[in-house]
């Protein structure tokens, strides 16, 4: 009896002793991806339109050996890890904007590669037809300051939606505010562009005529505006709701002026019907500007 005990605990020992064996695995070689190669495309892009057509997308094609996923950083907050290296990414952000893609390609064991490209996308924003309609009559129109409305030239702080400082009465403004004639045209492709003739002088508020190359109080200057501007247009950020705006705006390239200066670039479209047109704008001075407009 003792000697079977003996057995039957030697035993019991030894599949434990067995059963606690560390068990020893093998990842193999870890290899890092090599030759890594990273080509990105704008859709629509050629000499005309080299940032792209509109859409805001880019074929992006990335080239490795020994590379099992690929983890792509967009350079727009967002990220993805694809299995293969072609995948199509569309950007939504609107206007022309420099993105900067980061790829890390992923070998065996985590080991990684990593290559960076920069590309610049022009991503064109839905305009809504009604807008688009309006501010060109469907091809191309032509507006005037509507100098017999009060208000059609207005101030008030950035916080409220309305001309609390100061509102014109009619006819009330200097003589170049008056005489400028403003052109939105749509093209095929459904972009708008401004073209303005100010008739060689604009008015300025006195804290923009530096921003404009000039010196001196609020005034009429020789300001210089020549050729269409492409707009970017976009949803609001003012924080406006649909009580007091369309919720649309639109940015003016080079020195921003529609009608006359405040150093702002940015308009939003507060109302608009196929005859009247009501802008805000921030100004350099942090005041919000008003404009009224009518079609010509």
């Amino acid at each position: 009896m003792k000697i079977r005990i003996s057995i039957t605990t030697f035993l019991f020992m030894l599949m434990a002793f067995i059963s606690c064996k560390k068990e020893i695995y093998s990842f193999g070689s870890l290899q890092a991806p090599s030759g890594l190669g990273l080509n990105a495309v704008v859709s629509g892009a050629d000499s005309n339109n080299p940032n792209g057509s509109g859409s805001g997308e880019v074929t992006i094609s990335i080239t490795a050996a020994n590379a099992i996923k690929y983890k792509i950083d967009f350079g727009d907050g967002t990220s993805q890890i694809v299995p293969t290296g072609n995948i199509v990414y569309k950007y939504s952000t609107p206007g022309t904007n420099v993105y900067t893609i980061t790829v890390n390609a992923i070998g065996t064991g985590g080991s990684i590669s990593t290559i960076t490209k920069e590309v610049t996308v022009f991503t064109a924003f839905t305009i809504p037809t009604d807008i688009v309609q309006d501010l060109t009559n469907g091809s191309s129109q032509v507006w005037i300051t509507d100098a017999g409305a009060v208000g059609h030239v207005g101030v008030g702080p950035a916080g409220t939606f309305s001309p609390d400082y100061y509102a014109a009465t009619p006819n009330s403004r200097a003589a170049c505010q008056y005489d400028d004639e403003i052109t939105f045209s749509k093209d095929a492709n459904g972009n708008i562009s401004m073209t303005i003739n100010n008739m060689g002088q604009s008015f300025l508020i006195a804290a923009s005529t530096s921003f404009y190359g000039q010196s001196g109080g609020d005034g009429c200057y020789d300001v210089t505006l020549s050729g269409a501007k492409q707009l970017t247009f976009m949803n609001a950020t003012s924080g406006s709701t649909s009580a007091v705006s369309t919720g649309i705006q639109f940015m003016v390239p080079g020195n921003g002026l529609v009608n006359f200066g405040t150093g702002g670039n940015t308009y939003e479209i507060l109302a608009i019907t196929p005859t009247t047109l009501y802008l805000r704008n921030i100004g350099i001075d942090g005041n919000a500007w008003y404009q009224k407009l009518k079609v010509k």
